[in-house]
This record gives structure tokens, C-alpha cells and sequence, in this order.
């Protein structure tokens, strides 16, 4: 069976009452009298997500992203609208959701595994691939009111994904836990995906949806802004937080080489020019590995600031960050400019990391991060290619200093 989600113009919205004696009176009324506020939290949303897609769903806290996927896995009615799901649906959703803290994780196991259709009989067979793949051990049969957070999220993942579903749903869960766990989950997630399995994940780690995702879409106030490959998304998704936090426009401008680059700010100062060098001066787009370059920046401000901060950050190609810093992480805090001052800012770096295309992104913000004041913040303002040179062939996007030493011996 194929996992496909259609959803037609679907909206949510909940009742607000002013007190208790509003909502009896509109009770008793019959639908005569209504005394409650409609607050929609969802509003004419229409997507399809296709047989085997992975679809990353990102937004602020408030945007609507868990409404969605409760609607989705029906665990809450759209006011208006529609959703049409075709294939078996497993879910993690909020932490523990549907766990009885007083009954064992055996116990809940195998209640989520009945909810997902199994029969008794098959639910008990699935138990111990559940304790194998959480590494529960005995706890299974502990209440789960004695869980730390990290071992909630080990059952309900474990119970969740036991079987490849038809559709996948999973949300902000995996951010609780341990790094080992979460990789474990990653690496479940990516069989599953690559078995045929329609996802739908929603986080706020932009690397983890680069990652799992071939598409994602923006919920901002309820509504879809943008829908589109996860890079292109996620960097609009940068731009909606700045405006959201200083009340900015985001605005679309030609990027150097005919490239269109997302760029927002309040305009308080601006990054006039980026150019990326070798160490000797010349302005180039092709360097080895590991090759020392120079990365100039010339910003330009319109207003007095106290400290302000200009920061660079490398993509790869496929958008996930690589590396990044600014001048106050490297110690320059204690800059000072008035209005028409200007200020070239170079960065010397080594590139050791590995052959492909890397783009650049620079910005000017007050603070050790764009979110308290940015001024200007401009994404793939140019693009430069790594290539090999003479060290040992590697994999990875990291070029890693590394040594081996072998030693022979014979069996006695």
C-alpha cells in the first residue's frame, strides 16, 4: 500500500470563552447564542505529500506545525477542510503522548502497537525487537513513571517504528535524549525513507531536515509562506525569524553572478562587498584543501552602534552549515562606529575541509547573534569550489588531520 497525504483547504480553529457562565450559556442556547471567540490556528492549508517523499515541516513555536500533525494522525478534527491519508501511519509525537505512567514499558508497548492495528498476538511478538532496538533491558518492566525523558523516548520510538510504516510521523521528540539514541534514530529513519516510507518530520535542526528531507515547507501564522527544496526553504526560514524579532522586511535581490541570494535586515548597516582571496591577494574561487584563504569584508553603517558584530558562515552544497564564527567570538568586542564609518573585516582561515562547492554567508548584527539586532544578513553572497590536492584521498566534508599506525603479529 502507498503512503500519500492529500490535504484540501484544511483549517483549525479552537473556542475562547470569557468565563465558565459564557460557555454554559451558549450550551443551553441551543446554537442561538454564541459568547465565544474563534481563534484559528491553522487556516486553508492544501499540500499533497507523495508516495515515498520526505517532507520537512519547519516554523517558529506557534506557527502550527503539532496542530498539523495531530490533524494529520487524527488525534484532533479540522474545523474546515479535508485530509485524505492512504497507508499505516506511525507517529511520535509530544513526549510520552498516550504513555499511562503507572503501567510498565511492556505495558505501553504494547498498547501503542494495538493502536497502530496489530492484533494481541502480534503485538507480543513484536516486544522483544522493542526492548532489543530501545536497550531498555530490564527497565522494560519498570512503571514508565520512573523513566528519566531520554528512556520515554527510546519506547516510544522503539514501539513507533517496530515495523516500516507506509507514513512516518515524527516531531520534535528526538530532540530529547542522548546523541547515541538520536543517531540510532536517524539511521532508522533513513532505512525507512529509503525502503519507500513517506515522511513528515518536523524539527528545528536545520542539519537533521537537510538531511532526511527532500522537501519542506514554512508555516507562519497558520498558513504555508514557502514550499520548496529544504535549502531555499530554510533559508527564508532565517530571514522570517530576523523580521519576526525587529520587524524587517525580507526582500529578494540579485546575488553576485546572477545568483538570487535571501537577504534581510533593519538597514541600520550594510555589507557592501565579499570577496573570498588567496593568502597572497588574489581574488579566486578555486582553492585546495586546506589551502589558507582570506575572507574580506566591507560593511558600511548608517547609524551609531556600540560593539557591532560581523559574522561569516560556509554552507555545502546541499545548505547544511559547516562552519562558522564572527568577531566576537574571536575576541574583537569592543568595536565602536558612528554613523558613515566603514569597516574592512578579514577573516584568515584554512579550508580543511573536503573537495565541492561551498557558499558564503555574511552578516552585521549587534550581539554575539543575528537574532538580537540584525542589521544586514546575506545568504550564498558568493560561492567558491574546493578541490583535492596532493593529501591522502578521504570522504566527508571535514579534513581531519590523521595518523595510522599498524602493527603485525603472529598468532601463537
Amino acid at each position: 500500500m502507498s503512503g500519500r497525504i492529500v490535504v484540501n483547504n484544511m483549517g483549525k480553529k479552537y473556542k475562547r470563552y470569557p468565563n465558565r457562565w459564557t460557555r454554559l450559556g451558549e450550551w443551553f442556547s441551543f446554537g442561538k447564542y454564541q459568547g465565544h471567540k474563534a481563534t484559528w490556528v491553522l487556516r486553508n492549508l492544501s499540500f499533497e505529500v507523495n508516495d515515498g517523499e520526505s517532507l520537512g515541516i519547519i516554523g517558529v513555536n506557534g506557527a502550527g506545525k503539532s496542530t498539523l500533525l495531530k490533524l494529520l494522525t487524527r488525534t484532533s478534527a479540522p474545523s474546515e477542510g479535508s485530509v485524505e491519508i492512504s497507508g499505516r501511519v506511525s507517529a511520535l509525537l509530544e513526549l510520552g503522548m498516550g504513555f499511562h505512567q503507572d503501567f510498565t514499558g511492556r505495558v505501553n508497548a504494547l498498547m501503542t502497537c494495538q493502536m497502530m492495528g496489530y492484533s494481541s498476538e502480534e503485538a507480543h511478538g513484536l516486544i522483544e525487537e522493542i526492548r532489543e532496538f530501545s536497550e531498555l533491558g530490564d527497565y522494560l518492566d519498570q512503571p514508565v513513571r520512573v523513566y528519566s525523558t531520554g528512556m520515554q523516548v527510546r519506547l516510544a520510538f522503539s514501539a513507533a517504528t517496530v515495523t516500516r510504516p507506509e507514513i512516518l510521523i515524527v516531531d520534535e521528540a528526538l530532540s530529547v535524549g542522548d546523541a547515541y539514541f538520536q543517531h540510532k534514530c536517524i539511521r532508522r529513519i533513513r532505512e525507512y525513507r529509503e525502503q519507500g516510507t513517506t515522511l513528515l518530520f518536523v524539527s528545528h535542526d536545520p542539519g537533521a531536515v537537510k538531511s532526511l528531507c527532500n522537501r519542506a515547507i514554512l508555516l507562519d501564522g497558520g498558513a504555508i509562506i514557502k514550499d520548496g527544496a529544504p535549502d531555499s526553504v530554510l533559508d527564508y526560514y532565517n530571514s522570517v525569524i530576523a523580521r519576526k524579532k525587529n520587524d524587517e522586511e525580507i526582500h529578494q535581490v540579485e546575488g553576485k553572478e546572477g545568483r538570487i541570494s535571501t537577504r534581510s535586515g533593519n538597514g541600520n548597516a550594510r555589507i557592501a562587498d565579499v570577496d573570498i582571496t588567496r593568502a597572497g591577494g588574489q581574488s579566486v574561487r578555486s582553492f585546495l584543501v586546506g589551502e589558507q584563504v582570506k575572507l574580506c569584508c566591507h560593511a558600511e553603517f548608517y547609524k551609531n552602534m556600540d560593539n557591532p558584530t560581523v559574522g561569516i558562515l560556509l554552507r555545502d552544497r546541499m545548505g547544511n552549515d559547516v562552519y562558522g564564527t564572527n568577531t566576537s567570538h574571536l575576541g574583537e568586542s569592543d568595536l565602536s562606529v558612528v554613523k558613515g564609518d566603514c569597516l574592512e573585516v578579514t577573516f584568515t582561515l584554512a579550508l580543511n575541509i573536503g573537495p565541492g562547492n561551498y557558499s558564503v554567508c555574511v552578516a552585521i548584527h549587534a550581539g554575539d547573534s543575528h537574532l538580537v539586532e540584525n542589521c544586514d544578513w546575506w545568504d550564498q553572497c558568493l560561492v567558491f569550489q574546493v578541490i583535492a590536492g596532493d593529501e591522502s584521498s578521504f570522504v566527508g566534508v571535514a579534513a581531519l588531520p590523521a595518523e595510522v599506525v599498524v602493527t603485525k603479529n603472529r598468532l601463537h
